[in-house]
C-alpha cells in the first residue's frame, strides 16, 4: 500500500508543479501581450509622426524650390502646373 501512496504523492507533486508552471506562463503571456499592445501603439504613433514630418519636408522642399535657384525653377513650374491641373479637376467636378 505504501508504494501506491508514494506514486500518488509523486503524481500530486508533479501536478502541483505543472499547475504552478502553467500559472507562471499565463502571467508571462499576459505581460508579453501588454508589452505587444504598447509597442504597437508606439509604432502607430511613430508612423503618424513620420507622415507628419514627410509632409513638412515636402512643404519645405516646395517652399525652397520657389525661393531657390535656377535648378529648381523647372521643378517648381512642374509642381505649379500639377497644382493647377488638380484645381481645374476639382472645379470641373464641382461644376457637374
Amino acid at each position: 500500500m505504501s508504494n501506491i501512496e508514494a506514486v500518488v504523492d509523486s503524481l500530486e507533486n508533479q501536478i502541483s508543479k505543472v499547475l504552478h508552471k502553467l500559472e507562471v506562463l499565463k502571467q508571462s503571456n499576459a505581460k508579453l501581450n501588454k508589452e505587444l499592445v504598447e509597442a504597437q501603439q508606439r509604432l502607430s504613433q511613430q508612423e503618424v509622426e513620420i507622415t507628419t514630418w514627410e509632409e513638412k519636408y515636402e512643404t519645405l522642399k516646395f517652399a525652397n524650390s520657389i525661393l531657390g535657384s535656377d535648378e529648381s525653377k523647372r521643378e517648381t513650374k512642374l509642381k505649379i502646373n500639377a497644382l493647377i491641373r488638380e484645381i481645374d479637376h476639382c472645379i470641373s467636378q464641382l461644376s457637374e
